[in-house]
């Protein structure tokens, strides 16, 4: 039977890549690199890198292929069904053929804000027999604490992970329900929309990369600042991931 391997891989240094995903990489007999446009060939290219400097096993083949791309037009929910959808009928005849272990290189780790798994879900709902594992990855999130060298939570204390739409809508707010709040998938800057009266934000992008960027400070000093430099580095990128912590007191 097929396996399907998801290996976290870190968030941009192939570093992060542990013991265990090198291993299950050379176990491999296949490994999928999608490609997502020429704004976001670095993505390509890390997994590209991770191959060359890991793989050690000849006979394992790298398939390359075209990921599609998320129609933004209609709402936010039934764009991503559909997309992920398309996600699964690609992955499908890529891999209905195969048997032996095919492996899928996920940035950071599967578990946190990556839909990998769930399209998993709909290729063996659309009757695709196959095993699976998932080997763990370093999070943005971990790199994000570590690169600023604080600790994720206040002792004793909750930390709330959102998205910058949730944090928009006030399903989520710095305080609320947790000392910190980790934010990830912020495309509009939702943190300038919060109250900042005694907010730090802890903000990181591109984190691993040769192009990190890193700010932190009290909200009402430093918002503008990263809102400027976050739309610089997108400019002149293409792209940007980044992700923040708000902590309150």
């Amino acid at each position: 039977m097929l396996e399907i391997v998801v290996i976290g891989i870190g968030t941009g240094n192939p570093e992060h890549m542990t013991v265990e995903g090198i291993g299950a990489l050379n176990a491999a007999d296949l490994v999928l690199i999608p490609r997502k446009g020429a704004a976001k060939a670095d993505l390509a290219d890390l997994r590209r890198a991770i191959c060359e400097r890991f793989l050690e096993n000849p006979a394992t083949r790298i398939v390359e292929f075209d990921m599609p791309v998320r129609d933004a037009a209609g709402g936010y929910r039934a764009g991503v069904d559909a997309w992920h959808r398309e996600i699964a009928a690609r992955y499908r005849r890529l891999l209905e053929p195969e048997t032996g272990r095919a492996a899928l290189l996920v940035w950071g780790d599967p578990s946190l804000y990556d839909s990998t798994l769930r399209i998993l879900d709909l290729l063996a709902a659309d009757g695709l027999a196959f095993a699976r594992r998932v080997v763990p990855g370093i999070t943005s999130l971990q790199v994000l604490a570590a690169r600023h060298a604080i600790p994720l939570n206040a002792i004793g204390g909750a930390v709330e992970i959102t998205t910058g739409r949730r944090l928009a809508e006030g399903r989520a707010r710095a305080g609320a329900t947790a000392e910190t709040t980790a934010v990830l998938l912020d495309g509009d800057g939702a943190f300038r929309a919060i109250d900042p009266e005694g907010v730090t934000i802890y903000w990181g992008a591109y984190l691993g990369m040769p192009d990190e960027i890193l700010v932190a400070g009290p909200l009402a000093e430093v918002a503008g600042r990263i809102a400027e430099t976050r739309a610089a580095a997108r400019a002149a990128n293409g792209w940007i991931m980044d992700a923040y912590l708000l902590r309150r007191g």
